[in-house]
């Protein structure tokens, strides 16, 4: 279970971004043009990481392979792709309410994981999900730590796209 929501969630989340990257000089202008200040893409990524949180969601996709092959097409396309092209439209502030809300989330849901006395999902153990409630506690505490770095040491990370290019943000 912590597995899947701390490897393969998130790869496949980086696995749209990098599609982002080579997607990005090809988008449509109507599409950048309605993509205003990043807001509608970001609300689909985090309509469609809040439901691949659900453990209804995790049940499904370990049971049915057709719910686990929507897992794989959804989160690049409808999560990855969606936060590598609006990202960037974000402002500084709204950057920074979406860090604020998704670390406290990831924390919340990891105590959700250890406070629940019985199964949250069907398919894996209540010590399997202990380890995802801890490791999603850990994962929190650490993005905590280095998002307070970036915040107030200033840290500028560079930017590597497809085309070996290196940027700043």
């Amino acid at each position: 279970m912590a597995v899947h929501m701390t490897i393969q969630v998130p790869l496949l989340i980086g696995i749209g971004l990098l599609l982002a990257s080579g997607v990005r000089a090809y988008e449509p202008r109507w599409l950048a043009d309605a993509d205003w200040l990043g807001i509608p893409g970001i609300v689909m990524v985090v309509l469609g990481t809040s439901f691949w949180m659900l453990p209804r969601a995790l049940d499904r996709a370990v049971a049915d392979p057709l719910v686990d092959a929507a897992k794989f097409l959804s989160l690049p396309l409808l999560v990855g792709l969606p936060l590598g092209l609006s990202w960037r439209r974000m402002p500084p502030l709204g950057r920074a309410f979406i860090w604020a809300n998704f670390i406290p989330k990831l924390g919340a849901i990891g105590g959700l994981y250890l406070a629940a006395p019985t199964r949250l999902c069907a398919y894996y153990r209540l010590d399997q999900q202990a380890v995802a409630g801890w490791t999603l506690i850990v994962l929190a505490v650490v993005l905590g730590l280095l998002w307070f770095i970036v915040a107030f040491v200033g840290y500028r990370p560079r930017i590597i796209s497809l085309t070996g290019q290196m940027s700043h943000r």
